[in-house]
C-alpha cells in the first residue's frame, strides 16, 4: 500500500507541474499583450533598445560600443543602419532598419561583396516634379528594393523644411513650404509601404541645421512651429499613415524632441492621431528612460548604457514599467507587420534594370528649365563643347545616409552620346583624363567618407582651349556642379557663390561663343540653391538638374535634345544674393562654450549652440512675397518648351461653409506636348493674425497634353487650408472676411483669381497643453 501510495502522489505532483507549466506565447498579432506578461524585465528593455551599430570594416573604437552579447549574432543584412534584438523564446525577430532618401543605403568598408541599389534623385528633385504619381513611383523603387533585400524597415522620407538656403541635407528634403512637403512625403510613404515595407519619416522636428546638430537649441515660436515645421509631418501622418516616425537631434525650446512629452505624445498621438512606433535619431537624446516615457518607444541604434539607465530607472520607481510595456508593445506591433516575422522569401537580387529606367523618368520630371534663350531644345545635328568636372564625373547625390552604393552612374557626356550629340573631342579628352588623374588620387574608403567625402578641384580651364571650342563646336555647355550632406552645413564661399574660377570659365565662354553667334548652356548639377543673379546674363539657357541619381546623364539629355519637355518647378526661393535671406543673420546658430568636462565626439563633434527662428513664420516665399524682395527665381517657377493659357476659375460657391471647390482648365497654346503645373495660392483675412501675402495650398500636374489639347483641375479647400495658429487660444482659427483664391504657374506668375467669404470664425483642433 504504501508503495502504490508514494506511485499515486508522484503523479499528481508531476500533474500539478505540468498544469503549471505552460507552454511559452509565441508572438503573433493577436497575442501582443500575453506575450509582453511573459517578458522579462531585462527582455522587455532589450525591445526598445536598438542592437547597436554595426558596419563591416569599420576601425574599432569609431563607434560607441556595443553590447558584446550582441556582436556575437550576425546581422541578417550586414551594413545596414540598424536592427532590434529579437527574443527567440517568444518567437519574436529581430527586424532589420536601413537609410536612406536617395535609395537604400549600405555601408560597408571591407568592399568584399557590394549590394547594389538604385540611386533615385534627391529630395529635392523629387518635389520639383510637384507630381504625386511620380513621386509614389519613386517611392516604390526603395520599397521594391527593400524587400528583395530583406529589409523591415527604411528611414525616409525625409521632408525638414529648407529654411535656408546653406542647410547640408536640404538636397534630402524636400521644400520651404511644409504643404508641399507633406503631400510629396505622403506620396513617397504610400509607394514604399505599398510593399509591406514600413517607412520612418523624419526628422521631427525643426532639425534645419547640421551644425553642432545633436545639441543645437531651437528656438521657435508656437506659431511659426505649427504653422511651417511641424504642419507637413501633420499632412503625412494624416495621408499617408507612416509605420514610424523618427525624432531628431535637436531640442526644440529648451527640450530634445525625443525627450518631449508634448510633441511627441499631445501633439503627434493625440493631436494627429499617429498610430504607428516613434524612434530617435541615431544616438540622440540625452536620457533614454526620460525618452521612452514620453513616448519614444525605441532608442536607435541603441547602446548598453540606455538599457541600464531603463532598467535602473524601473527598478526605482522614476519610470513607470506601463510606460515600459507601452513602448513594447509599439514595437511589437511593429514587428508582426514586417516581411522578417512573417518570413517572405526575399531574393538580395533587386531588378535594378527596371527601376533605373523609373530613376530616370522620375529624375527628367522634376528638372527646373530656369532660362532659355532660344537655345534649347538642342538640335541633334550640333556639335557640343562640354565644360565642367560635373560633365564627366556626375554628383548623382550627397552625402550620408543619403549616398548610395550603385552599379553605375551616367554622367552627362555619356547621356549626350547616347542621345545621339556629337562631343568636341579634345575637351572631351582633356577633361576626362584630369578627373581620372584627380579621382586616382582618392584615400583608401573611410567611414570619416560619409561626413566629408573626397572631391577633386574644378579644372583650370585655359582661354585657348575655351576658343579653339567656340571655332570647332555649335553650342557650349558648362556643368556647375556641388555636393553636400550629413553633418556639415554649407558656406556662401565658393558653394551657395560661385568660384572666381567658375565664373572666369563661364564669363570667356560667353563671350567666345557669342561673338561667334553660338549659344551657352548652364547645367546646375547641384543639391540646394545657388546664386545665379550675378552671372546669369552670361547664359542663353540654364537647366537646374539637381542630383537626379545613377541616370542623371540620360535624363539630362533627355531634356537638352527635347526628348522630355521640362515640367519641374523651383520648390525653393532662388534670392538675388544670400543677405536677401531672411535667416541669413542667424544660420547656422551660436555657438556655446563647453561645460566643464564635457568632450566633443570624435565622430560627429557638437558643441553645445542655439539658433532663434527670427522669421517666424515668414519662411522662403513666404517672406520675399510679402515684403516684396526682389529674387533670382521664385517659388514655384519654371519654364516650358510650349505655352499654357488658365482659363477663368470657377467656384462651387463664393460663401465657404464647410468646404469650397475651384476648378480651372489648362490648355497647351504652344506647339510643343508638355505638362503644366498648376499651383494654388490663398490669401488670407488678417485682421486677429497677420499672415503671409499668400500661401500654397494645392497643386496638380497636368497630363502630357497634346497642342492644343485641354484639361481641367481641381481643387478642395477645407476650413484646414484656411486655418492659421493662434497661439493665444492654443488653436488653429480660420478667421471670418474676404478670401483670394489665386491659380498660376508659380507663387508670383498669378493667371486667375477668384474671391469667396466666410461669414463666421472656425475654430478647430484644439491644442492639448
Amino acid at each position: 500500500m504504501k508503495k502504490i501510495f508514494l506511485l499515486l502522489f508522484f503523479v499528481c505532483l508531476n500533474l500539478m507541474v505540468s498544469a503549471q507549466e505552460k507552454p511559452l506565447p509565441q508572438l503573433n498579432k493577436n497575442n501582443i499583450k500575453q506575450v509582453i506578461k511573459a517578458l522579462t524585465l531585462d527582455e522587455k528593455v532589450k525591445l526598445v533598445i536598438g542592437m547597436g551599430m554595426y558596419i563591416p570594416g569599420a576601425p574599432a573604437g569609431l563607434l560607441p560600443p556595443n553590447d558584446p552579447e550582441d556582436d556575437k549574432i550576425a546581422p541578417k543584412v550586414p551594413g545596414t543602419s540598424g536592427r532590434t534584438h529579437a527574443i527567440n523564446r517568444l518567437g519574436i525577430p529581430s527586424i532589420t532598419l536601413s537609410d536612406g532618401p536617395a535609395g537604400i543605403h549600405f555601408l560597408d568598408l571591407t568592399n568584399a561583396k557590394p549590394k547594389y541599389a538604385t540611386a533615385i534623385p534627391i529630395g529635392t528633385l523629387l518635389a520639383s516634379t510637384w507630381d504625386t504619381i511620380m513621386t509614389q513611383k519613386a517611392g516604390e523603387i526603395l520599397g521594391r528594393e527593400a524587400k528583395d533585400y530583406g529589409i523591415d524597415i527604411v528611414l525616409t522620407p525625409a521632408f525638414n523644411i529648407q529654411r535656408n538656403p546653406l542647410g547640408g541635407r536640404n538636397f534630402e528634403y524636400y521644400s520651404e513650404d511644409p504643404f508641399l512637403s507633406g503631400t510629396i512625403a505622403a506620396a513617397v510613404t504610400n509607394g514604399i509601404q505599398k510593399y509591406g515595407i514600413g517607412v520612418s519619416v523624419k526628422h521631427f522636428a525643426a532639425n534645419n541645421t547640421e551644425t553642432n546638430r545633436m545639441k543645437l537649441n531651437t528656438i521657435v515660436s508656437e506659431r511659426a512651429l505649427r504653422e511651417i515645421y511641424l504642419k507637413g509631418f501633420e499632412i503625412a501622418v494624416k495621408k499617408s499613415n507612416p509605420w514610424t516616425l523618427m525624432t531628431s537631434y535637436n531640442l526644440i525650446n529648451g527640450t530634445y524632441t525625443s525627450e518631449s512629452n508634448r510633441l511627441i505624445t499631445n501633439i503627434l498621438r493625440k493631436e494627429w492621431g499617429f498610430k504607428g512606433l516613434v524612434m530617435s535619431d541615431w544616438f540622440a537624446g540625452q536620457n533614454a528612460a526620460i525618452s521612452l516615457a514620453a513616448g519614444n518607444d525605441l532608442q536607435m541604434p541603441g547602446r548598453p548604457d540606455q538599457a541600464q539607465t531603463i532598467s535602473n530607472a524601473v527598478k526605482n520607481g522614476s519610470l513607470a514599467m506601463s510606460d515600459l510595456d507601452l513602448g513594447v508593445e509599439r514595437v511589437l506591433n511593429l514587428v508582426v507587420k514586417t516581411i522578417t516575422f512573417n518570413k517572405y522569401n526575399y531574393s538580395n537580387k533587386p531588378d535594378l534594370t527596371t527601376n533605373a529606367a523609373v530613376s530616370r523618368m522620375v529624375a527628367s520630371e522634376g528638372m527646373v528649365l530656369l532660362k532659355n534663350n532660344n537655345a534649347l531644345p538642342i538640335t541633334k545635328s550640333s556639335s557640343i563643347a562640354l565644360f565642367g568636372n560635373a560633365s564627366y564625373d556626375i554628383i548623382a547625390g550627397g552625402t550620408g545616409s543619403g549616398d548610395v552604393v550603385k552599379k553605375y552612374t551616367i554622367s552627362l557626356d555619356e547621356g549626350l552620346v547616347n542621345s545621339g550629340f556629337k562631343l568636341q573631342q579634345n575637351t572631351k579628352s582633356i577633361y576626362e583624363d584630369y578627373v581620372k588623374s584627380e579621382n586616382a588620387k582618392k584615400p583608401a574608403p573611410s567611414f570619416m567618407d560619409v561626413f566629408n567625402p573626397f572631391t577633386i578641384k574644378e579644372m583650370a580651364v585655359k582661354n585657348e582651349m575655351i576658343i579653339e571650342s567656340a571655332t570647332n563646336s555649335d553650342v557650349a555647355i558648362i556643368t556647375i556642379g556641388r555636393i553636400a550632406g550629413e553633418s556639415k552645413d554649407r558656406k556662401v564661399a565658393d558653394d551657395f557663390n560661385l568660384t572666381d574660377a567658375e565664373k572666369q570659365t563661364l564669363k570667356t565662354l560667353s563671350k567666345s561663343f557669342h561673338a561667334k553667334n553660338k549659344k551657352v548652356i548652364v547645367v546646375i548639377n547641384a543639391g540646394g540653391v545657388i546664386e545665379m543673379a550675378s552671372w546669369s546674363n552670361w547664359a542663353d539657357a540654364i537647366l537646374m538638374a539637381w542630383q537626379p541619381g545613377m541616370e542623371g546623364g540620360n535624363a539630362i539629355a533627355d531634356i537638352l535634345s527635347g526628348k522630355v519637355n521640362p515640367s519641374g518647378k523651383l520648390t525653393a526661393t532662388f534670392p538675388v544674393s544670400y543677405t536677401d535671406v531672411p535667416s541669413a543673420e542667424n544660420f547656422p546658430g551660436k555657438q556655446l562654450p563647453l561645460k566643464e568636462g564635457e568632450i566633443l565626439d570624435p565622430v560627429m563633434p557638437t558643441y553645445p549652440a542655439e539658433i532663434k527662428y527670427d522669421d517666424d513664420i515668414y519662411v522662403g516665399y513666404r517672406y520675399y512675397n510679402t515684403k516684396k524682395v526682389k529674387t533670382a527665381y521664385e517659388f514655384g517657377f519654371g519654364l516650358s518648351y510650349t505655352q499654357f493659357e488658365y482659363n477663368d476659375i470657377k467656384l462651387s460657391s463664393t460663401d465657404f461653409k464647410d468646404k469650397i471647390m475651384a476648378t480651372i482648365t489648362i490648355k497647351n497654346s504652344g506647339k510643343t506636348a508638355g505638362k503644366e503645373v498648376v499651383q494654388l495660392y490663398l490669401s488670407a483675412p488678417s485682421e486677429k493674425l497677420k499672415k503671409p501675402s499668400e500661401e500654397l495650398k494645392g497643386f496638380a500636374k497636368t497630363k502630357l497634353l497634346q497642342p492644343n489639347e485641354s484639361q481641367t483641375i481641381s481643387f478642395t479647400l477645407t476650413s484646414e487650408e484656411l486655418a492659421s495658429y493662434d497661439p493665444t487660444l492654443s488653436s488653429w482659427i480660420a478667421e471670418a472676411g474676404k478670401y483670394t483664391i489665386k491659380i498660376g504657374a508659380s507663387s508670383l506668375d498669378i493667371k486667375q483669381t477668384k474671391e469667396f467669404s466666410l461669414k463666421k470664425d472656425i475654430l478647430m483642433n484644439t491644442s492639448k497643453k
